[in-house]
C-alpha cells in the first residue's frame, strides 16, 4: 500500500497543558484508522495537525507529493448566504457532480428531506451539520478526516455512512484513506480496521512536571482493541483491576452479540474467549425482572388509545401516534428507534405525562417514580456553584446498586471523575462530564422507571461503558431512545421503532429489522411512483418485476412468522398452567408473552406490507 502521509515525533501544547508529545503515526492508502480517547485528550488537535489546519509545536508531519486532505471540523463553517448546493459543489456545474454515481449516493444518504436551492441560514443545526459533511465526502480527497461525523445523524444515516465508506476506501483496488473521532461504537466496528487511542497526559499541579499525553496504537476493529487493553490490564495487573473488569464484560458484550459483528474482528477468537471464559452475562434478566416487579407491582406505564396529533407547517396535520395501545411492563428495557422527526421525544414526554395526548390516555401505576434524562442539561443549572460530589450527595448519600451500597463519592469515581475532578465545581466541568453527572443524579434518586433521551451526547467510550456498567444492575423499567446502534443493543432486550404512520413497531430482530424496514419502504416507494409515471399496464416493467419480488419475498417471511407464532402461543399456554403451583416461572412467561406480542406485531406488519405490493401488482 502506498504511504501517504506519517507523524515524526509530533507534540502539541494548549496554553501551558502540554497535551500531546512524541506522536509517530502512518496513514497508508485503504487505511480506515478510528481515534478515541477521553474527552479533552487532544483527539481533534491531532486530526486538525494531520489535516494541517494547525501547526504542531514540536516534530514534523510529512505526506506524499500532491496529497489532498478534506476535514469535517466540529464546528461547521458555512457560508450562511450561499444555497446547499453552491456550499457543497463551489465552483462546480451541475453537470460536473450529477453523473457521479458516488456523488448522487452522498446525496440520498445525506440530504433528503433538504432543498437543495435553500440558503444555509435557512437549515437547522442538524442540516447544516449533514450539508457540511456531504460537502466533505463529496471532495476530491486522498484522506478523509471527520471530526464526530455520527452527531445528528439518525440509526439508518449511520448505516449509510458506514457503507459508503466502506465503499469508498475497502474495495479492492480503492485508494485513499479514512481517519475518524467518533464515540460511536457499532460505527467503529463495522468500518475502521486500526485504532488510535489518544492516551491523556497528567498534570500534577506545582513545580512538578508534567506528563503530556500520547497515542497508542491497535490493528483490528473495536472489538479488537478492546480485547487488547483487557488483555494488556490483565497482563500488568496493577491499581487498572477495575478498568480491567469493565473491559472484559464489554469485550464478552462483543462476543455474544450478532455475527455480524463478532465476524468482523480481527483476532484470534480463542484468546478472546479464553480471557471472558468466566465473565458472567452483563445482566442477569431473571433477577431484574424479580426485583422490578417488587418495587413496581403490576402496573407501570399503559398508553390506551393514544393519539398524539400536531399541526404542521404546511397546514396538515401530524400524527405522531394513532390510536396507539403500548404497555411496558415491570423490569422492561426497551429502545426506541426512528429518523429525526419521527416523534421518539414527544413518545418519552407522552410516557413521563409531559404532554397529553389528542385523545386515549396514559395511566401509571401507583408506585412509578419516573426520572428522565433529557438531550439538555440545563437542571444542573441551579447546581453550578456545588461541586461535583456536592452536587450528587445534594440527591442521596448513599444508593443502592447490584444489591451494594454506593455512597455519593464512590459513584462519581465509578463514573470516571478523578478525585481531583470530583472536587471541581459544577460550572467548571464539561459538557461530558455535565452529561455524567446529570446521570448520576437521576440514579442517585433511586427511580423505578428511567426514560433516556439520546444519553451518549458527548460521552467517551470509556465513559460510555461505565454508564452501561451501571445500567446493567438497575432493576426498573427503562427506555432508552439513540441513534446509538451499540448502545441500544447493549443495554436493552429489544427495540420498537417509529416509522411515520403513527404506530409503534416491534424489531423482533432489533434495528438491523429497522434497517430492512426503511429501505423496503424506500424501494416499494419508487416502485410505485415509476407505476404511476408509466401510461397503462406494462407487464416487464421493473416496477412490476419489484413488486412481484417484494410480495414473494414476505410471504415467504409470513409463513416463518405464523410457525414462529404457533411455537410461542404453545409455550405460553405451556408456561401459563406452570405458574399456578411455580410462580418462579412469572418472568419466564412475561419474557414468553412480550416474544408472542412481538411476533404478532411483525406478522401484522408483514401482512400490511404484501397487500400494498399485492395491490400493486393488479
Amino acid at each position: 500500500m502506498a504511504h501517504l502521509l506519517g507523524t515524526q515525533d509530533v507534540g502539541a501544547f494548549v496554553g501551558s497543558r502540554h497535551l500531546l508529545s512524541a506522536v509517530n503515526v502512518s496513514v497508508e492508502d485503504g487505511s480506515r484508522v478510528g481515534i478515541l480517547g477521553p474527552n479533552g485528550a487532544g483527539k481533534s488537535t491531532l486530526l486538525r495537525m494531520i489535516a494541517g489546519q494547525i501547526t504542531p509545536d514540536a516534530g514534523l508531519i510529512t505526506k506524499r507529493e500532491g496529497v489532498r486532505i478534506a476535514l469535517l471540523d466540529q464546528s461547521d463553517v458555512l457560508d450562511p448566504c450561499a444555497t446547499v448546493i453552491q456550499a457543497i459543489h463551489a465552483g462546480s456545474e451541475d453537470y460536473q457532480w450529477a453523473s457521479d454515481p458516488r456523488i448522487r449516493d452522498i446525496h440520498a444518504g445525506l440530504l433528503t428531506g433538504i432543498d437543495i436551492n435553500a440558503p444555509i441560514n435557512f437549515l437547522s443545526g442538524g442540516q447544516k451539520r449533514r450539508v457540511a459533511l456531504a460537502r466533505v465526502l463529496a471532495a476530491e480527497a486522498d484522506v478523509v478526516c471527520l471530526d464526530e461525523p455520527t452527531n445528528h445523524l439518525d440509526v439508518e444515516g449511520v448505516a449509510w455512512l458506514a457503507r459508503h465508506m466502506n465503499d469508498r476506501f475497502s474495495q479492492a483496488g480503492s485508494s485513499g484513506a479514512l481517519l475518524v473521532v467518533t464515540h460511536d461504537r457499532w460505527f467503529l466496528d463495522a468500518v475502521c480496521e486500526h485504532i488510535w487511542e489518544v492516551v491523556p497526559g497528567i498534570d500534577p499541579g506545582g513545580s512538578r512536571p508534567q506528563i503530556p499525553g500520547h497515542v497508542e496504537i491497535y490493528d483490528g476493529s473495536y472489538a479488537a482493541y478492546t480485547l487488547a487493553r483487557a488483555e494488556r490490564a490483565r497482563q500488568a495487573d496493577v491499581a487498572a483491576h477495575k478498568r480491567s473488569q469493565l473491559l472484559k464484560k464489554e469485550l464478552a458484550w462483543l462476543r455474544r452479540g450478532a455475527p455480524a459483528r463478532t465476524s468482523k474482528p480481527k483476532f484470534h477468537i480463542a484468546a478472546a474467549e479464553a480471557l471472558i471464559a468466566d465473565v458472567p452475562p452483563p445482566r442477569d434478566n431473571v433477577e431484574l425482572v424479580r426485583m422490578a416487579t417488587s418495587r413496581l407491582g403490576k402496573d407501570v406505564v399503559d398508553l390506551e388509545g393514544v393519539s398524539v396529533v400536531f399541526p404542521a407547517s404546511d397546514g396538515q396535520d401530524k400524527h405522531i401516534l394513532s390510536d396507539v395501545t403500548w404497555r411496558l411492563a415491570a423490569g422492561e428495557r426497551v429502545g426506541i428507534v426512528g429518523v429525526n422527526g419521527a416523534g421518539k421525544t414527544t413518545v418519552l414526554n407522552v410516557l413521563r405525562r409531559k404532554i397529553a395526548p389528542s385523545t386515549g390516555r396514559v395511566r401509571l401505576g401507583k408506585t412509578v417514580r419516573m426520572a428522565t434524562l433529557s438531550q439538555d442539561t440545563r437542571e444542573l443549572d441551579d447546581v453550578v456553584d456545588l461541586r461535583v460530589v456536592e452536587a450528587v450527595a445534594q440527591v442521596a448519600q448513599v444508593v443502592m446498586v447490584g444489591g451494594k451500597e454506593v455512597t455519593a463519592a464512590q459513584m462519581t469515581e465509578r463514573m470516571g471523575f478523578t478525585r481531583e475532578r470530583a472536587w471541581t465545581r459544577v460550572a467548571e466541568i464539561s459538557g461530558g462530564e455535565r452529561r455524567r453527572l446529570q446521570l448520576m443524579r437521576l440514579l442517585m434518586s433511586e427511580p423505578n422507571v428511567l426514560l433516556l433521551d439520546e444519553p451518549t451526547n458527548d460521552l467517551d467510550t470509556d465513559t460510555l461503558a461505565a454508564m452501561e456498567d451501571l445500567l446493567d444492575t438497575f432493576s426498573g423499567t427503562l427506555v432508552v431512545v439513540s441513534h446509538d446502534r451499540y448502545l441500544l443493543e447493549r443495554v436493552t432486550d429489544h427495540q420498537v421503532a417509529l416509522v411515520g404512520d403513527g404506530q409503534i413497531r416491534a424489531l423482533p430482530r432489533g434495528v438491523e429489522q429497522y434497517l430492512e424496514m426503511r429501505a423496503e419502504a424506500a424501494e416499494l416507494s419508487r416502485a410505485v411512483e415509476q407505476s404511476r409515471s408509466t401510461e397503462g399496464p406494462v407487464p416487464d416493467s421493473a416496477a412490476r418485476r419489484a413488486a412481484k419480488k417484494e410480495a414473494d419475498r414476505l410471504e415467504r417471511r409470513l409463513e416463518r412468522m405464523r410457525s414462529q407464532a404457533e411455537e410461542c402461543e404453545a409455550r405460553v399456554a405451556d408456561l401459563s398452567q406452570q405458574v399456578v403451583g411455580d410462580v418462579s416461572v412469572l418472568p419466564e412467561l412475561t419474557q414468553a408473552s412480550a416474544q408472542l406480542h412481538a411476533v404478532r406485531e411483525e406478522i401484522e406488519e408483514l401482512e400490511y406490507a404484501w397487500l400494498e405490493a399485492a395491490q400493486l401488482l393488479e
